[in-house]
């Protein structure tokens, strides 16, 4: 029998999403610290090479905040590329691994 366990969403997590290879955690807390806040901030990289995965994520203080950057900074330019920026969902569990 298949468990169904509700994940309660963190409304201060952010994806952010269509990064420049180039951007680190670093430049992506420091963009988001423009609107106010920011608790961590996170690229993912590769496993095997290192290299930036195009995505990341920030957590905002307060949930506030983190809908005040989803507003001002979703289509905004980072590094010559259009960011994404949404509240972060949960990560699927995927019952057949």
């Amino acid at each position: 029998m298949k468990r169904v366990m509700e994940e309660q969403v963190n409304q201060n997590k952010l994806f952010v999403g269509n990064l420049a290879w180039g951007v680190t955690s670093e430049m992506l807390g420091e963009h988001f610290s423009q609107i106010g806040e920011v608790l961590s901030s996170s690229v993912v990289t590769d496993r095997e090479t290192g290299r930036s995965r195009g995505f990341g994520f920030v957590e905002m203080g307060t949930a506030e905040l983190a809908q005040k950057a989803v507003t001002e900074l979703n289509g905004k330019e980072l590094e010559g590329r259009e960011i994404v920026v949404n509240i972060a969902q949960p990560k699927k569990r995927d019952d057949n691994r």
